[in-house]
């Protein structure tokens, strides 16, 4: 019988220094520099998250959001740095209405909320960090100016809307097309206005002194209330064409800028396995993580496989009901009453854990009293109101290939043992105008909202949308062992779940856990517009044997088969046996893992 061991599409990364997992080998490779220059995980994950900006433009940028988990070597828990921004003072319910909208539109100006990336990245340096601003923002400011190999994926994001952009977006056409047409794939290419947007921040910020901390709160005043505050506010007063296939001006102004800041608070976690797994809060879909984990407690999964027809079972009913709360009850809880507690509890679990049967539910069933009514609300709504034009609001357009996987990820651990997770998004550049002056677009989150009131997701002034941004830090006593996240929309803690459980139950490493066959559920309204729902179905990777596809269809699951290599972006790092690890997804040939 052969001792070696299965094969993974790239090896897991070992050492002893530093390991770095991010979607873009360029961003991974800045991320190990700053490690190299004696900077610590937090100082990597800056540089890199600016670099993936650069580098993975349809899918973040300088305009998007964050949110961050963070963990020093010697904190006895992570905390999260929220980089979500929020909902303009006049983005109310009653504005849509006046507009004759059902729903907030995916693309154009009106989605907008203050862009918090940039906020919530000068948070982790000032608090976590030790390099100082322009040593973290040199490589994307190189980058920028001296040029990138633009990724195939991003001309893709490009060509269907040329003649959109040179008709109704000139902005974003000077920005996006060369000579009037789409860049060539592969080929290098530049971003002259995000750097010289960042060689003007440090300009700014070089005014404030020496000292390292005042130049990084000069540099976020100077995002937030200087002149990229200023340039947005007036582009925003513009009509321009968005998917309702009409002209809106925008919502957000200078002063919701000015008004905002990044927030540091505490993670919600839960014990699963000997872990605590660690997530942002109900503002962002990361609960559902510990849901899901909550609703598995008990099962018997080394009685089967994980590539199983029980195994998808068992995972894909789970998310059903864990998702089905997300809908009724996720929201800001600054806004909302999220009983969170409950939706953890183990007694909650306990009884809906009995919700799951030999067969595939079809139907959403949230828990509590009151769920039903606001799950009737949602659906009237999901799917009621078409996109006009390019782009719905998750960044695909046709002819993109519909694979799965639209933000980016990184993971970090250094030879001290400090963590951190992050997963930034917003600010595509199919999504919204590029702000001229700037070089960038602004994040559309707003289309998370709905515009029905009394919902916990419900569009309100000045209120964090519910992301499907969703970072995890998984800790052990009291050290960080694990960190973990994919870009995917609704589906990153469907792939992060999975990618968990079959390190934690099959002892799988990072890589072979990443490069194990994936699959998702669809099974409740999407996050992005139209925001459509799709009951009972199950998208599944060719790689799963015909005997489980047809196990889950015997089952009711209403299969849509996918290629061998389509679902999923997941990157990992981890701590334990004296040695730091890393894995990175081979899916979309871009994702990589480094480290010594």
């Amino acid at each position: 019988m052969s001792s070696l061991p299965p094969f993974t599409t790239r090896p897991e990364i070992k050492g002893t220094f530093g390991a770095v997992s991010t979607t873009h080998w360029l961003a991974s490779s800045v991320g190990m520099a700053m490690l190299e220059k004696g900077g610590n995980a937090f100082d990597a994950a800056v540089a890199a998250g600016f670099v993936l900006q650069i580098v993975e433009p349809h899918l973040n940028g300088p305009g998007g959001e964050v949110p961050i988990i963070a963990m020093r070597h010697d904190d006895s828990a992570p905390r999260v740095i929220c980089g979500q921004g929020v909902t303009p003072a006049a983005a109310t319910a009653e504005r849509f209405a006046a507009l004759g909208l059902k729903m907030v539109p995916g693309t154009g100006l009106l989605p907008a909320v203050v862009p918090g990336a940039f906020g919530a990245w000068m948070t982790l340096l000032r608090d976590y960090g030790s390099l100082p601003l322009a040593t973290v923002l040199a490589p994307a400011i190189e980058y920028a100016e001296s040029g990138f190999p633009l990724l195939s994926r991003a001309v893709s994001s490009i060509l269907p809307v040329i003649d959109f952009f040179k008709q109704e977006w000139p902005s974003s056409a000077e920005q996006w097309l060369v000579g009037g047409g789409a860049p060539r794939p592969d080929a290098l290419f530049r971003c002259p206005g995000i750097a010289l947007t960042y060689r003007r921040i440090l300009a700014e910020a070089t005014l404030a002194g020496p000292d390292r901390e005042a130049q990084i709160e000069r540099a976020r005043a100077t995002f937030y209330e200087g002149f990229v505050a200023e340039a947005i506010d007036d582009f925003y007063r513009k009509p321009l064409m968005d998917s309702t296939g009409e002209r809106h001006a925008g919502l957000l102004t200078g002063d919701d800028m000015a008004r905002w800041s990044a927030s540091d608070e505490a993670t919600v976690s839960a014990e699963y396995a000997g872990y605590r797994v660690h997530k942002a809060g109900p503002w962002s879909q990361g609960p559902v993580f510990l849901q899901q984990l909550a609703l598995l407690e008990g099962v018997d999964f080394a009685s089967f496989g994980p590539d199983s027809a029980e195994f998808v079972h068992q995972v894909a009913e789970s998310a059903k009901l864990a998702y089905a709360d997300r809908e009724a009850w996720y929201g800001d809880p600054a806004a909302a009453d999220v009983p969170l507690k409950t939706l953890l509890s183990g007694e909650y679990n306990a009884a809906r854990r009995q919700l799951v049967g030999d067969r595939a539910s079809l139907a959403m069933r949230p828990g509590l009293a009151g769920a039903d009514e606001r799950i009737e609300a949602i659906m009237a709504l999901a799917g009621s109101e078409p996109t006009i034009g390019p782009g719905g609001g998750e960044p695909t357009f046709a002819p993109l290939p519909s694979v799965e996987g639209d933000t980016v990820h990184l993971d970090i651990v250094d030879r001290f043992g400090n963590m951190v997770s992050a997963t930034p998004s917003g600010g595509w550049l199919q999504s919204s105008p590029s702000v001229p002056g700037l070089g960038f677009s602004i994040s559309t989150r707003a289309q998370m909202t709905w515009l029905a009131p009394g919902l916990a997701s419900s569009l309100r002034p000045g209120v964090r949308p519910r992301t499907t941004l969703t970072p995890t830090l998984v800790t052990r006593g009291d050290k960080a062992v694990m960190a973990l996240g994919s870009p995917g929309g609704d589906q990153q803690d469907q792939w992060s779940l999975t990618t968990f459980l079959r390190i934690v139950h099959y002892g799988y490493d990072l890589q072979r856990a990443i490069d194990a066959p994936q699959f998702q559920i669809r099974h409740f309204p999407a996050s992005f517009h139209p925001r459509e729902c799709v009951l009972g179905r199950v998208l599944i990777e060719n790689r799963f044997s015909p005997d489980v596809l047809a196990d889950l269809r015997s089952r009711g699951h209403e299969l849509a088969i996918q290629d061998a290599w389509a679902l999923g972006r997941v990157c990992a790092v981890a701590r334990y046996d004296g040695m730091l690890h890393a894995g990175a997804s081979a899916r979309h040939m871009q994702g990589y893992a480094v480290g010594r």
